[in-house]
């Protein structure tokens, strides 16, 4: 397994992204995979780094997979002309090349004071825009980029809602859209955008390999804001995998069992009665040494992995 400094790193700052667990993680896949599932991609930390013939990612957030399709067709170079286009158009900061104090901001402050008029009329057009095509989507990518934490978030509307944030387009975020565009360019990927109950399960063989990051039911993230996942969702999941059991396909599971004095009793519960059949294995998601047998732990989630071979 590669060494994490040379891992790829999602180019979307996605709340619950996988990227730090990933040398716990992909030790713990199979050794030989055919068709790799993402089935909750997000920012696709996990399937950028999985070594497998083929990664399907799957999200049920069709602007963020219309964004990755983009940037897959588009390439480095019409990528960057484009994010560079929109950056001067609207007068955006790119503190890398003329410093903070050509914008009066400076670093411990950050640009949101500079960049705030600016966001706003870029997150205003691209909230009325109507044409979807490949500029839209990195309007997108730019609003994110200059967005509080560089998170995403959509308001019931379907309208992008995030303040502006104190980031700009910078090295940082430049070396990890190359390296995510030259890996999805390299790789032999699909993305697809459907809700995982709709997912075909057909067309996945003994040699396949299923990943469910889902939102998880006892924490709250942004992402799981409009609508939320509830327990009928979790079980429906749990149904999903135990099919894909019974169809001598490979899963992996991520979810927290406890966190903050929370308990998910409907995962428990599903766990106790497959006691003999799935494996769980908990990860140190904190990275000290968190006794994981102390049942009523407060400080730290209690982050597994749920696997079936």
């Amino acid at each position: 397994m590669r060494d994490k400094k040379t891992m790829i790193q999602s180019p979307l700052n996605y709340t619950g992204g996988k990227f730090k667990l990933l040398p716990q993680i992909l030790p713990l896949f199979p050794g030989k995979i055919d068709q790799f599932v993402d089935l909750f991609c997000g920012g696709c930390n996990v399937g950028l780094n999985v070594t497998a013939n083929k990664v399907i990612y799957n999200d049920l957030d069709e602007n963020v997979i219309n964004l990755y399709k983009t940037l897959l067709r588009l390439g480095h170079d019409m990528t960057f002309e484009y994010i560079h286009q929109i950056i001067d158009d609207y007068e955006l900061s790119l503190a890398s090349q003329k410093g903070y104090a050509y914008y009066g901001c400076d670093s411990s402050k950050g640009l949101s004071r500079y960049n705030k008029p600016h966001f706003l009329q870029l997150r205003s057009d691209f909230n009325a825009r109507q044409k979807k095509d490949s500029y839209n989507y990195i309007m997108l990518y730019v609003l994110i980029v200059y967005a509080f934490n560089n998170q995403i978030r959509f308001n019931s509307k379907g309208e992008y809602n995030l303040p502006a944030g104190k980031r700009d387009f910078n090295e940082s975020m430049s070396h990890k859209l190359s390296a995510f565009i030259e890996k999805i360019q390299s790789q032999n990927c699909l993305f697809t955008c459907s809700d995982f109950k709709d997912f075909d399960i057909a067309q996945l063989t003994s040699g396949d390999f299923v990943y469910a990051d889902p939102p998880y039911l006892i924490t709250c993230a942004t992402y799981n804001e409009q609508g939320g996942w509830n327990e009928d969702d979790e079980c429906a999941l749990l149904s999903f995998l135990d099919r894909l059991d019974e169809s001598d396909i490979r899963f992996a599971l991520s979810n927290v069992l406890r966190s903050k004095g929370r308990e998910n009793q409907v995962l428990i519960q599903w766990l106790k009665e497959r006691k003999d059949k799935y494996q769980v294995i908990p990860l140190n998601k904190s990275y000290s040494n968190s006794n994981y047998q102390v049942k009523d732990r407060v400080s730290n989630s209690e982050e597994v992995l749920i696997v079936n071979y």
